[in-house]
């Protein structure tokens, strides 16, 4: 089977995935009392017809809540948690996450704390969410803008990974998880960053399957080392410090950008402070920039309120008694955490980013 093996749990590839849930179902048959599929309106559509007729699911209830990052709140947690009551959960029961990260996400976080824990599964239907939220074992939920703030590390039973999911996808939400996976190339192989730039322009599924699986071990090597998040680990947050703090200080307006593209835009900023702190040649910061933006539209800017980017900055979890902490490259493929930059740094990495 393609598999890999992650701390407590398996990720599973194409077709081999669903004779894993199969297994899985048969194996905990008498041991498992209701199966809860949990959906937005489009994996409802597309993408729960390929789950039920590539496996032996059975009789199973379906949960739908709306799609967008505005819903994962604490709030929808409190709906999943009575639905889940009135249909009958019980700690026998399973819950196959079927979605992007929004979904994998709060369902996990639904999951491990509904009646002190029920066994979940991670079906990622999105580019972002196969590559970076299918892996490592955070759940969790946003407090008003705060990305994230509220949460637990816990693990799936297993996790389901199908490039058939991604054929519902438009342009825009794959190149969003695409910038995921630059950035897993950025931070620790270089050879992946060369190789995701010149695959792009003639990407197909075929072989973005193979990018995939590459890009989900690099963060596995990552989360295997440190899977609370207390040292290296940290290195996965490259480009999210500011990339963050822009998603949240745009989220709910009309100039709302998708994670992906705010990473980029948090990448080439911190790639400036990469080459100010940690030693980033000025020839690769430059190529860092010159490259990110072939492929992606830059964000105008002006729009954005820094006092407020600032704030949200203020609330990253990797922050040490209020104090901003950055990871920085100090070469393509190499990173540095606990990287401290001043404000004047910040504003300049802004300037760098919105040059020519």
């Amino acid at each position: 089977m393609n598999t890999l093996d992650c701390l407590d749990y398996t990720l599973y590839f194409g077709e081999d995935s669903y004779q894993a849930l199969n297994d899985y179902l048969e194996k905990n048959e008498k041991n498992l009392s209701k199966i809860f599929i949990l959906t937005d309106e489009n994996t409802n559509e597309h993408c729960l017809p390929i789950l039920l007729a590539n496996s032996a699911l059975g009789e199973v209830e379906i949960i739908e809540i709306e799609s967008g990052e505005q819903n994962k709140n604490i709030e929808t947690c409190v709906q999943l948690w009575e639905t889940l009551a009135e249909l009958g959960a019980d700690r026998n029961s399973l819950l196959i996450n079927l979605g992007g990260g929004v979904i994998t996400d709060m369902g996990g976080f639904v999951a491990t704390t509904f009646k002190r824990g029920i066994r979940y599964i991670n079906v990622p239907t999105t580019l972002l969410s196969q590559v970076d939220a299918s892996v490592g074992g955070k759940t969790g939920v946003d407090l008003g803008n705060l990305k994230n703030e509220v949460g637990v590390f816990s693990y799936p039973e297993l996790i389901l990974i199908d490039t058939q999911y991604l054929n519902s996808l438009d342009n825009r939400q794959l190149k969003s998880g695409f910038a995921e996976m630059l950035k897993h190339g950025l931070i620790m192989d270089k050879l992946h960053w060369e190789t995701l730039l010149y695959s792009f322009e003639t990407l197909d599924f075929d072989q973005l399957g193979n990018l995939i699986y590459d890009s989900v071990s690099i963060k596995k090597k990552v989360v295997e080392a440190d899977p609370k998040e207390m040292g290296l680990r940290k290195i996965l947050n490259f480009g999210h410090t500011i990339g963050h703090a822009v998603e949240s200080t745009l989220l709910g307006t009309e100039n709302e950008i998708l994670h992906g593209e705010a990473i980029v835009l948090g990448m080439i900023t911190e790639a400036y402070l990469s080459h100010k702190v940690s030693g980033l040649s000025e020839d690769e910061m430059n190529a860092i920039k010159q490259e990110l933006n072939r492929i992606y539209p830059k964000i105008d800017t002006s729009i954005l309120n820094f006092d407020t980017v600032m704030k949200y900055m203020g609330h990253d979890k990797k922050n040490v008694k209020g104090e901003v902490k950055f990871s920085l490259l100090s070469s393509i493929g190499k990173c540095e955490f606990n990287c401290v930059c001043t404000l004047q740094m910040i504003q300049e990495s802004f300037e760098f980013y919105n040059q020519a």
